[in-house]
């Protein structure tokens, strides 16, 4: 059963909820804090009300998972819109606050009561959540970073509340309107609304920015879902009758046209046609069907018209299935706990037992009460966690804008530590290593025929062409001549090649099937230059007019020039890179060859992907996937780090943790580099976010500190995070 809990502010709460739901018997329970989702696992019958039950109970919502919709996105961007306001609201009244706390200038009379009428909205309403979760955590004995919050912006707020009623600031000109003693002043000055103030701020964005995030966590699915057909031609009673897919039973014989998706798997019954299976296999090169072959819903024909048999519909579909595994993978990711969450629950009790004895200390000395109390307040001021809060979401935001600079984009904090780890790289082939583009890389003429020639022909024959082969040598042609001659009586035998009148010559381009069909001998010299190409994985297409063979042409998926580099690169990170393909074992060691990978698992199925992702998890690697088709989309989110190519589409995009705007594998090195440096950039902010509280504890519970100081501290410590995290913006990658 996999349910959708709402209500989550940080990984704690997912273990929170993760650990109520692995106390009911037989339950073993995961809960993903990033993509909201608790699976649960038992022997025996599940009832999702008592799950949902067990849930409420722990303070979080949770409903049956349903499929991505437009409503649910709507619903997303509405909450995701709100903390926006929020944000913005909080930020316009916190600006005069901060103001008039450290600019003498902007000190008008009475500033102080200004100050809280800007400041109660803002603890109040803008913290809400933080202080809606640090009371369902209390309730459970639980503490978080949003404890931390809490008591960082109450204890100032209220504790500057209590220095204007009932401190020195009742007298005088603070109530009555004449002028103020010098320790009148002094009393009025001692409040700390900029600090609760720009604490909830820093936090708001901080939670803002992660929300926007989490939201793209149900993208791939949604993309996954958009790839299906809406309608089909179905054959009912010898006619043509266009349903809605969703009405399609097993059985049905629908028609597909070219250019048209097919509605849903199946077995062709009559026609021939090239089927573009790249957004499933990932490869370029279309796969010729005819009758008794097995087609798959969701891909294109790019030739002629197809009667296809439906042989399974709805969930049963191999779109569906890599949905499911795209699901299942996502949410069966461990959570990642944030290094501030790890300590917050011995962080908390710790502060609160040193106020509570700091506070005891003072009184049992024979201290006045204002004095232990400003050193209790102090302690909890100190510890407030701003630049905790801050540590993540700036070096994320200095992080991922340099990313983008260079055509890197980091989908959030939660991947970044398992960059640390990696030790292998799997690459797919077809749009990673390779540029997912047919293109002409020779052009082989028997001795008396001009290459130039053989283009012009062939090319003006192909150019009536769709198929991907026939489209690159026109391209080529073109490229070449600026224009080609017009072809008449041009006919295409789909599977085999294409023939026409060009010039006064009955041209043929195609296979060597298509060569003995049409009585054509090709040449010993031409049918070993055939074989020599063919064994390096391209595809040939043998040449003709007249009657007599001229030329082979060779065309291949052509590795990117920055491949090799790219692979070296991966290797200088001391990763171990491994060729992945959809395609022939030829074909895959032929590129694997060319750009420096020794080991290659080719012809492989998109669940088969999967599996091979896992084996080697199994074996205690810790692999990047580096992919771009939607046949990668399920191993992307199965890796520890997924990487997707930017040139793919949008399901292998949506499901991987990194994506490479460049279409250049050099980016893979790059965003290596930058995600550790920044991972790098959290963990010293943190330290020293912690260090440098810890260390002022002792000195605000000795007194040394007054809870002004304990404020200035505190800045000092969200100004070193963010200069710090700001160092980023001057990152460039090892070559």
């Amino acid at each position: 059963v996999q349910l959708h809990v709402s209500g989550m502010t940080c990984a704690s709460c997912a273990a929170h909820v993760e650990q109520r739901l692995n106390h009911i018997s037989g339950v073993e329970a995961s809960v993903n804090y990033a993509t909201e989702l608790a699976t649960i696992l038992s022997p025996n019958a599940l009832n999702e009300n008592d799950l949902i039950t067990a849930i409420t109970e722990t303070g979080y919502s949770a409903e049956p998972l349903s499929a991505p919709s437009e409503d649910s996105d709507f619903a997303q961007q509405q909450k995701l819109r709100a903390l926006r306001d929020r944000l913005i609201i909080c930020s316009l009244l916190t600006i005069p606050v901060a103001a008039m706390a450290m600019i003498p200038m902007f000190q008008v009379e009475h500033w102080q009561w200004f100050s809280l009428v800007l400041a109660t909205p803002v603890v109040l309403w803008g913290a809400y959540p933080f202080h809606r979760s640090t009371w369902i955590n209390l309730r459970h004995r639980q503490a978080t970073m949003d404890t931390l919050i809490t008591l960082g912006t109450l204890s100032a707020y209220f504790w500057s509340l209590y220095e204007m009623t009932t401190g020195s600031s009742m007298s005088g000109g603070a109530m009555s309107g004449g002028a103020m003693t010098s320790s009148e002043m002094a009393g009025m000055t001692a409040v700390y609304f900029e600090v609760a103030t720009a604490v909830t701020v820093f936090l708001l964005g901080g939670r803002y920015f992660e929300a926007r995030a989490k939201q793209r966590s149900g993208a791939a699915l949604r993309e996954l879902a958009q790839l299906a057909a809406t309608d089909v031609v179905v054959l009912r009673d010898g006619k043509e009758h266009r349903l809605p897919t969703a009405e399609l039973l097993v059985g049905d014989w629908f028609v597909v046209r070219p250019g048209e998706k097919l509605a849903t798997d199946g077995k062709v019954i009559e026609g021939t046609s090239a089927i573009d299976m790249s957004l499933l296999t990932g490869e370029s090169v279309p796969v010729e069907v005819g009758p008794g072959d097995d087609v798959t819903g969701a891909t294109i024909n790019a030739g002629g018209r197809l009667v296809v048999k439906a042989t399974k519909v709805g969930s049963d579909t191999a779109l569906a299935q890599i949905a499911r595994l795209v699901n299942q993978a996502q949410s069966g990711k461990a959570p990642v706990q944030r290094l501030a969450d790890r300590v917050a629950s011995v962080f908390v009790p710790v502060v609160l037992l040193i106020a509570a004895l700091t506070l005891a200390y003072w009184l049992l000395t024979g201290a006045d009460s204002s004095t232990a109390f400003s050193a209790a307040v102090a302690v909890l001021i100190i510890a407030c966690p701003c630049a905790l809060g801050l540590a993540t979401p700036t070096a994320l935001l200095v992080g991922t804008g340099r990313g983008a600079q260079l055509g890197i984009l980091i989908k959030g904090p939660e991947i970044l530590e398992s960059t640390q780890q990696i030790d292998t790289v799997v690459l797919d082939k077809t749009g990673t290593i390779t540029s997912g583009q047919m293109t002409l890389i020779e052009v082989i003429p028997t001795d008396s025929t001009q290459s130039d020639l053989v283009l012009r022909l062939v090319g003006a024959v192909e150019a009536a062409s769709e198929h991907p082969v026939g489209r690159a040598i026109a391209a080529a042609a073109l490229g070449q001549a600026g224009a080609l001659p017009a072809v008449v009586e041009f006919r295409s035998e789909q599977g085999r090649g294409v023939l026409g009148q060009v010039e006064g010559h009955q041209v043929f381009a195609g296979t060597q099937l298509f060569m003995t069909e049409n009585n054509i001998v090709v040449s010993e010299p031409l049918a070993d230059a055939q074989v020599a190409a063919e064994r390096l994985g391209r595809t040939v297409v043998i040449a003709a007019w007249d009657g007599i063979a001229r030329a082979v042409l060779v065309v291949a998926d052509t590795p990117r020039a920055s491949s090799p580099q790219a692979v070296a690169r991966l290797r200088a990170l001391g990763l171990v890179p491994i060729l992945l393909t959809g395609d022939n074992p030829t074909t895959a060691h032929a590129v694997a060859a060319q750009v420096g990978i020794t080991e290659v698992l080719p012809q492989l199925l998109p669940e088969e992907k999967l599996a091979q992702i896992q084996a080697l998890q199994a074996q205690g690697k810790v692999v990047a996937m580096v992919g771009d088709g939607v046949n990668d989309a399920a191993a992307l989110a199965q890796a520890d780090l997924g990487i997707a190519m930017g040139s793919g589409t949008d399901v292998a995009i949506a499901a991987s943790d990194l994506t490479l705007v460049r279409s250049d594998l050099n980016a893979v090195a790059d965003a290596l580099q930058l995600s550790r440096r920044t991972l790098r950039t959290i963990k010293v902010n943190l330290f020293w976010a912690f260090a440098y509280n810890v260390a002022a504890i002792p000195l605000a519970a000795a007194g040394l500190l007054d809870p002004m100081i304990a404020g200035a501290a505190m800045v000092l410590s969200s100004v070193f995070v963010v200069s710090n995290s700001l160092r980023l913006r001057r990152f460039r990658p090892a070559v």
